[in-house]
């Protein structure tokens, strides 16, 4: 049976042995079946085996995750079941244009049930994050702070909403460029800056998994040969900083070409990649 999990499936969910420690999603289960979030369990004689889910962005996008198999009920395809059965409930959302998940490239198992229910491969982008991002600063001038609104959205709809190209809306979420992923009293938190030859911008945006994060979105590949760009990311991150007692963690989403422009001597955590897979229908 699989059916929509509550806040009171929490025991359920504590009783899985999926081996993972420290795991997200029983920490924070009550807000993963509310509200864009939806999660859902597959039950063999009342006890939980398996699960997935998706969340819902601005109605039209949802991301699917939350897969997890109990290790006593793994070899019997439940996470295949289940998450084509998640995968299909998602498009019965009649405003839904896009479906989409987004694992580690070293989440081989995750990976290969993406590809069982008919996801592709869609682009593969590399979370580098740092605390010290002014180990990359040079003594170039700043580039300078849009605020217009009307100019933020033209910069957006010029370099992204394009067939097939993708934003980094969210750490770890990667969307399709649509219009409708980019509402004006968001964007107008979002902070642009641009160079003083008006050919460049990068955005900045707060986010929150577990750490606090400036989210830096560069849509060009020179990420480390522009001059003041790095200074200018500083000096965002020492505004972000200023707001908290814990550390804010830089986290700019990096292309594999950019990943081979990498300076030798650079401040990033690289985990392993995150793979984006996309629902073609």
């Amino acid at each position: 049976m699989i059916r929509q999990l509550h806040p009171e499936d929490q025991t359920y969910y504590e009783q899985m042995d999926t081996g993972i420690e420290d795991d997200y999603i029983a920490a924070i289960f009550p807000y993963l079946v509310t509200g864009p979030n939806k999660m859902y369990g597959l039950f063999i004689e009342n006890q939980l085996v398996s699960t997935a889910g998706f969340t819902i962005y601005h109605s039209v996008y949802a991301m699917l995750g939350r897969l997890r198999t109990d290790r006593r009920y793994r070899g019997q395809n439940l996470a295949t079941e289940i998450l084509n059965n998640v995968l299909e409930r998602a498009w019965e959302h009649s405003e839904i244009q896009w479906v989409g998940a987004n694992t580690q490239q070293s989440n081989i198992p995750a990976q290969k049930v993406l590809r069982k229910i008919g996801l592709t491969p869609r682009i593969s982008l590399q979370s580098a994050t740092t605390t010290s991002p002014n180990q990359l600063a040079d003594e170039h001038a700043q580039w300078t702070e849009i605020t217009s609104l009307s100019k933020k959205k033209t910069l957006l709809s010029e370099q992204y909403v394009q067939p097939g190209r993708v934003f980094p809306y969210e750490c770890y979420y990667p969307f399709e460029a649509k219009t409708e992923l980019f509402h004006d009293d968001e964007v107008a938190t979002w902070r642009f800056f641009e160079n003083n030859q008006c050919d460049r911008f990068f955005i900045t945006k707060y986010d929150q998994k577990k750490y606090h994060y400036l989210h830096v979105v560069y849509p060009f590949q020179d990420l480390f040969n522009q001059s003041g760009l790095w200074a200018t990311i500083t000096h965002a991150h020492n505004d972000s900083q200023s707001q908290f007692e814990e550390d804010v963690h830089v986290w700019v989403d990096i292309t594999n070409d950019q990943m081979a422009k990498l300076p030798n001597q650079h401040p990033f955590d690289l985990p392993s990649p995150w793979n984006l897979y996309v629902d073609q229908r």
